[in-house]
């Protein structure tokens, strides 16, 4: 399958998810990308003069807040946007157990309820291939001050590199045999069109594997989250699906925790100065 393809049938089918419906699994039991990630990411600010200590930053898809967490914890001052009420709920909760202050705020990465060059950093985590591209990156660059910084970045299982993530998939297309994402590399290739097409500049990637560690009850907890399995389809066939994984982990996959190979993706662009 072509690349555009590709990115038509993501685009239908996203549709049809709703995260909304797994907030709480999705808060319990989803790993957010390592902190070396965000180390990355720092060291790409700062050789343009920044830093996310001190930022005015948006999370934009923000989820459950794993990434606006991560940034109020290095000093960012954060809103988290999301369409979900229930996955800013959840945002709020676990700020503030963490004790860190993260504003949010409902809407959509196309038309962020901002006011223009208002932010110095702008995240989307796990979520751009979900939005309309174009009109996000157009968003992007209206809310970043000149010289501002975005940031695409990705957290992904590896099918090709994992055992155990392969054989959840095809588990997965067991049970929701339309969906169009299994087999992924977590290498995502449209932002690097997308962000200089909008004006973007200054385009940075970098990439490397992560092995994340997983218990039976948090890989099950976290495949309850994927968008092919409780975003997308019901109850009744998330319960059924999730029996199957428990089927599958206790007979070929008995030891805990098991490490499931991951792959961190990110682009990094700045608007112009």
């Amino acid at each position: 399958m072509s690349l555009e393809s590709k990115t038509a049938a993501v685009s239908a089918y996203g549709a049809g998810v709703d995260f909304g419906r797994v907030s709480e699994d999705y808060e319990r039991f989803r790993p957010g990308p390592p902190d070396s990630m965000y180390d990355g990411i720092d060291r790409v600010l700062g050789g343009w003069g920044g830093t996310i200590s001190g930022a005015r930053a948006i999370d934009v898809g923000a989820g459950t807040g794993t990434g606006a967490l991560a940034l109020a914890r290095r000093g960012a001052s954060v809103v988290a946007l999301d369409p979900a009420e229930n996955q800013l709920a959840a945002v709020e909760r676990s700020a503030c157990a963490a004790g860190l202050r993260v504003e949010t705020m409902r809407g959509r990465a196309e038309e962020i309820p901002l006011p223009d060059h208002s932010v110095d950093l702008y995240l989307a985590l796990q979520c751009w291939h979900w939005f309309d591209r174009p009109r996000a990156a157009a968003e992007a660059m209206r809310v970043l001050r000149p010289g501002g910084a975005v940031v695409c970045a990705s957290f992904d299982y590896l099918p090709h590199r994992s055992e155990l993530a392969a054989a959840t998939e095809a588990l997965v297309l067991r049970h929701n045999p339309s969906w169009p994402m299994a087999g992924g590399h977590g290498v995502h290739i449209n932002p690097m069109n997308d962000l200089p097409r909008a004006g973007f500049e200054d385009l940075f990637q970098f990439s490397y594997e992560h092995g994340q560690p997983f218990t039976h009850e948090g890989w099950r907890g976290r495949m309850r989250t994927c968008n092919g399995v409780g975003a997308s389809m019901g109850p009744e066939v998330v319960r059924s699906f999730d029996r199957d994984l428990e089927a599958l982990l206790r007979e070929r996959f008995a030891a805990e925790p098991i490490a499931v190979a991951h792959r961190v993706w990110v682009v990094v662009a700045r608007s112009p100065a």
